[in-house]
């Protein structure tokens, strides 16, 4: 017959251990989720050149939606978020906005057109084929002149087997993927259109 541990009292030295035990597990848990986060955003060569060809400028940016559900958690080993507290549409926003700044047609005081977008799609997965990742992208892009395009990224990546690098690779993949979706956006025929008045 197996004993009643309801009638037995622990002592206080056993106490002591109990929650030596209990708190080291808590510590043990607390540290293993962590925070995965890309890099800033920095500017494409290529889109820069593809932007100063572009017979436009006093473009702003206006706001950008995130989309309908996105689940950011990487496996068990914690969340993926963008540096400086931005959201993931936040980020590619600024994207956007740093690469006409830097290719001299950005303008937020007297804007020739505004652009806005809304990221219909973002998904990434950081165990494509076991050891390989992927962020998916799709983003839709409307100006104040009333024309609007959309244009997606897949981009893929190596990511790893131990979740920790993995999910290292995934947020670090979050870059380049944006990268590509701003470049071509910029290289899309219709972009003209976009930042025409």
């Amino acid at each position: 017959m197996p004993p009643d541990f309801r009638r037995y009292t622990f002592t206080t030295r056993e106490q002591y251990k109990v929650k030596k035990v209990y708190v080291a597990v808590v510590a043990i848990s607390l540290s293993a989720c962590s925070t995965y986060m890309p890099q800033r955003y920095s500017i494409n060569a290529d889109t820069n050149v593809a932007l100063k060809t572009i017979d436009a400028g006093n473009i702003n940016v206006g706001s950008f939606k995130g989309p309908a559900k996105f689940d950011n958690s990487c496996r068990a080993a914690g969340p993926i978020a963008p540096p400086d507290s931005l959201s993931f549409e936040a980020y590619i926003q600024k994207a956007l906005a740093d690469e006409l700044k830097v290719a001299g047609k950005f303008n937020d005081s007297t804007p020739k057109v505004t652009l806005s977008g809304t990221v219909e799609q973002l998904e990434f997965s950081s165990s494509r084929g076991l050891t390989g990742g992927s962020w998916d992208i799709g983003l839709k892009v409307s100006s104040s002149n009333g024309k609007s395009t959309y244009i997606s990224e897949h981009y893929e990546f190596n990511s790893g087997f131990v979740a920790d690098t993995a999910c290292k690779q995934t947020a670090e993949a979050y870059l380049p993927a944006v990268q590509n979706l701003i470049g071509k956006l910029v290289k899309n025929p219709e972009f003209k259109s976009l930042v025409t008045p």
